[in-house]
C-alpha cells in the first residue's frame, strides 16, 4: 500500500482515512473493470462508493464543525488549503 499523504488530520479523520483510500481504490477497480469488459454493473458500483464518500466526508465536516463550535475554536484553520 502507498504511504498516506495527508497533511491535515484530526483524531475523527484518522481513523477513516484509511477507509477512505480502499473505497477510492474499488472505485479505480471498478472503472479499470468497466472499461475492460463494459459491464455498466461496475459503473453503478462506482456511484455507490462515491455517494458513500461524499456523504462520510459531509458527516465529518458537520462534525468537526459542531466540535470546534463546542470548543469556540474557528472550524477552518486560515492555513488549511483543500
Amino acid at each position: 500500500m502507498t504511504e498516506e499523504r495527508r497533511t491535515f488530520n484530526t483524531p475523527l479523520r484518522a481513523p477513516l482515512n484509511p477507509i477512505i483510500h480502499r473505497i477510492l481504490q474499488a472505485i479505480d477497480w471498478h472503472n479499470s473493470q468497466f472499461f475492460k469488459d463494459g459491464n455498466l454493473w461496475h459503473v453503478e458500483q462506482t456511484a455507490i462508493l462515491r455517494q458513500y464518500v461524499k456523504e462520510l466526508k459531509t458527516w465529518v465536516h458537520a462534525q468537526e464543525a459542531k466540535a470546534m463550535e463546542n470548543s469556540g475554536e474557528s472550524a477552518r484553520p486560515e492555513s488549511r488549503k483543500e
